[in-house]
């Protein structure tokens, strides 16, 4: 297994991980005071879609480039527009949300940028 791949592999965990704890939160699981139905619903779709991909790449390792950019660039289209509902007033809008939304942000990026620059060696 490639270092590209590895990492690839770890990023869309932590992803996971970030968007399946945002739900939690928003549903008032890990914390209260922070619910919001429609984003936790958002975010549980989110972690699906990333957990799916990181089962294709697993199974599939020729694959993980493109799946990662897929599920990853899904990802940031849902988290861009939850900046915008949170920018017009219909999401959350609290600190922990924004840092949370830039935190998905970052690790989003980060990750595209890692399986763009991999070309086909990701698969290794």
């Amino acid at each position: 297994m490639t270092h590209t791949r590895q990492k690839l592999l770890g990023l869309l965990a932590v992803q996971v991980a970030l968007f399946g704890l945002a739900s939690l939160a928003h549903r008032g699981i890990l914390v209260s005071g922070y619910e919001h139905e429609r984003a936790a619903v958002a975010e549980t779709v989110i972690a699906a879609v990333l957990v799916v991909g990181l089962v294709i790449c697993l199974i599939k390792p020729a694959a993980t480039r493109a799946v990662a950019l897929a599920v990853q660039a899904l990802a940031l289209l849902g988290v861009c527009v939850g900046l915008l509902m949170i920018a017009i007033g219909v999401g959350p809008r609290t600190g922990p949300d924004l840092v949370l939304h830039a935190v998905m942000l970052v690790t989003l990026v980060f990750g595209l940028v890692i399986a763009r620059r991999a070309g086909g060696s990701a698969a290794e």
